[in-house]
């Protein structure tokens, strides 16, 4: 009796379902189909269309539904009357007949925002706006949730939709931390009891970890830890307790803090470091996508034009004018010269020889081989000139002929 004799049990496997699958990574379909240029990843998944071009920075799907609906969007040379279309990256999609740039590479920025700004696209009441006063080198933006008019701290930017959606989630587990100045007074075992949730106006709010800071004047200093983020959840919870918040700070959103950002200021998290901070699980919940390009608007500085080789003797000669003009500077750091080109009182220039002016002739007035300093005046006192003896060369020379001339006869 051999393997394939024998009778197979009850409820076993199906015949042929141990088999490994095929280890291409692509589809027997689209292995069927011949080879063809890879496409990006995602194209073959057919999306929204306001939500492709949203992605794409375009503007936010809201507006690229009001432009659909103006026939400023087509697809495959089709102009679009409906936004109810679907579509992948591989089809071709035109805005004001410009095709779209693609999906720009995940990334993520944190925002020092100041009071007195509301944190949406447009605000019906002409009230100033986040997006209105972030810098100009800034791609179109999200924000991970909101924070209100006078809430100042840390907000969370981002050109992935995905991403903000999943970060804003509660089951992302994110810990969110807030500096509050309360008018009132309160203990820390009040604070601590906040640790069980609370229902304030039939609205039950989770877990929040509170701590007493400090105490001045009439008000009080809390730190204030949440997860869900709730609309005014801080001000509902503290004013439940008696207390009247009068300053709302964020300081930390998961694992990214506010630090010692300035106010009004955009700093970009690395792509390395986000990809380490979101974990597997979010990128994959995200559908985060790190290895899209960044698109540049500015344009890009025009290249040098490509010398021939000259196979090492550039570098040579380059090593040889850098050794030159370390000369020069060493040389210039002597030149004594001022800068009318006159020779300075303490050195001569460095012309030629003819161009140097005469040397006038040095007058030595002492009539001692003693050096003294100009101006300088002996201390000793002069003797009378009746006994003061002549020491000048002249009588010294002349002293030995006279003696000879009085010792003749």
């Amino acid at each position: 009796m051999t393997s394939k004799d024998k009778p197979t049990r009850p409820g076993g496997k199906a015949k042929g379902r141990d088999k490994k699958p095929h280890s291409g990574s692509e589809k027997p379909a689209a292995r069927a189909a011949g080879s063809g240029p890879a496409a990006p990843a995602g194209a073959d998944e057919p999306q929204r269309i306001s939500k492709i071009l949203s992605r794409a920075g375009v503007a936010s799907r809201r507006d690229v539904e009001r432009m659909i609906m103006e026939g400023r969007v087509s697809l495959n040379g089709v102009v679009l009357d409906t936004p109810v279309v679907n579509a992948t990256l591989a089809d071709r999609i035109e805005v004001d007949g410009h095709p779209i740039r693609g999906i720009e590479r995940t990334r993520l920025w944190l925002y020092h925002k100041p009071g007195g700004l509301v944190t949406t696209n447009a605000d019906p009441e002409g009230r100033p706006t986040v997006f209105e006063n972030l810098p100009e080198e800034l791609p179109r933006v999200l924000s991970v949730g909101r924070l209100d008019i006078n809430t100042e701290g840390l907000l969370l930017l981002t050109n992935d939709g995905g991403l903000a959606r999943v970060l804003e989630l509660p089951s992302t587990g994110w810990l969110r931390r807030y500096r509050v100045r309360a008018h009132g007074e309160i203990d820390q075992e009040a604070l601590d009891r906040l640790k069980e949730g609370i229902a304030v106006d039939g609205v039950l709010y989770g877990a929040i970890e509170a701590t007493l800071d400090r105490v001045q004047g009439s008000n009080v200093w809390i730190t204030m830890g949440l997860r869900e983020g709730k609309n005014r959840e801080i001000k509902n919870v503290l004013g439940a307790l008696g207390l009247d918040v009068n300053r709302l700070i964020r300081i930390s959103y998961g694992p990214f803090q506010l630090g010692e950002l300035p106010i009004g200021q955009v700093q970009e998290i690395r792509g390395r470091t986000l990809r380490e901070q979101l974990g597997p699980r979010l990128i994959a919940d995200s559908k985060a996508n790190f290895d899209a390009p960044i698109y540049n608007d500015q344009p890009a500085a025009a290249e040098p034009e490509a010398e021939p080789a000259d196979h090492g003797k550039a570098e040579w000669g380059s090593k040889r004018e850098k050794a030159e003009d370390k000369r020069e500077r060493a040389l210039a750091r002597l030149d004594t010269r001022r800068d009318d080109g006159r020779p300075s009182e303490r050195g001569r220039s460095r012309g030629k020889p003819e161009e140097r002016p005469a040397r006038p002739p040095v007058r030595r007035n002492r009539s001692s081989n003693v050096w003294m300093a100009p101006g300088a005046r002996p201390t000793v006192e002069k003797k009378p000139k009746a006994a003061e003896e002549d020491l000048s060369p002249k009588a010294v020379r002349r002293a030995p002929a006279e003696g000879k001339r009085r010792a003749r006869p």
